[in-house]
């Protein structure tokens, strides 16, 4: 399940999940999944939930389509309770902006059987039963050398390159979800002075640890890759390691604040990085 790809156009909700034939395991009720009817319980205002096949092994429960943190606080909650039912069947759960991908093993639980207890428990999907949110101090040096867009975004604003870094690093950002490449946080919260259509063309290769912004988002590149964002500086820390007893740093509802650093203290916390001697402030 994928949402806005780095590379891709600026502020695009998460993709809309394929819908291929159901297997034999999926009932009568496919035709009105399909057709997005009313299978949820509704809240106080709240559209209902909506349960798209996908494929024979998941279902994308739909909550609503706009990205706004109030509805993906509720993609979370309700993640958080199913996990916290530990739902029969349910194999892994992914969330994104309005939506969240339900993985199940359908020798455990019918189709049918799985959506009515997920719909027992959406009325319940609020910021009460989630548990404190965590905040998380990434450092981010500003240099042009490592935020290769730097003047260019700065210049595209109408803003002086300081002042750019000031409002970029005085926001406080909300992990949305993780997706595109391991450990890439989709993050809300930038100002609105801050947001421009992304590059025309896309990189092919943006350096790990990249700190871009585009569209409405702000992201980290957890791995090298192409894309599109507008690269402001660059994290001496690893959103993704596979050799780390917990690989992704960041989860989905962390709050995540940038750290101005000058490039000696980059080079040192990098060092202390690949020395595994270094530690977030995780708090």
């Amino acid at each position: 399940m994928r949402g806005d790809a780095p590379g891709g156009r600026a502020g695009l909700p998460a993709a809309v999940h394929d819908q291929p034939q159901p297997g034999a395991h999926v009932h009568h009720r496919c035709a009105q999944l399909h057709a997005g009817g009313p299978l949820g319980p509704r809240g106080s205002g709240e559209a209902p939930l909506r349960f798209l096949p996908a494929g024979d092994l998941a279902v994308s429960v739909v909550l609503g389509e706009e990205i706004s943190v109030e509805l993906n606080t509720r993609v979370r909650a309700l993640e958080f309770l199913i996990q916290q039912k530990g739902l029969t069947g349910v194999v892994e759960t992914v969330p994104a902006f309005g939506t969240l991908l339900v993985y199940y093993d359908p020798l455990a639980v019918e189709y049918d059987a799985l959506c009515a207890a997920i719909s027992e428990l959406a009325p319940r999907a609020d910021t009460a039963v989630l548990p404190p949110a965590r905040s998380v101090e990434l450092p981010c040096c500003y240099d042009p050398e490592l935020g290769f867009d730097l003047a260019a975004a700065a210049e595209r604003l109408g803003l002086a390159v300081e002042e750019l870094v000031r409002l970029h690093a005085g926001a406080s950002y909300l992990v949305y979800f993780i997706g595109f490449t391991p450990g890439l946080p989709y993050m809300g919260g930038m100002p609105e002075r801050l947001r421009l259509p992304r590059l025309e063309t896309p990189r092919t290769r943006v350096p790990a640890g990249s700190v871009g912004i585009g569209g409405i988002q702000c992201c980290i590149y957890s791995v090298d890759s192409p894309g599109g964002y507008w690269i402001l500086g660059r994290t001496p820390l690893r959103l993704y390691d596979p050799g780390a007893p917990d690989p992704i740093l960041l989860r989905p509802g962390d709050r995540v604040r940038f750290r101005r650093i000058d490039r000696p203290e980059f080079d040192s916390i990098s060092a202390a990085v690949g020395a595994r001697t270094f530690r977030p402030v995780i708090a």
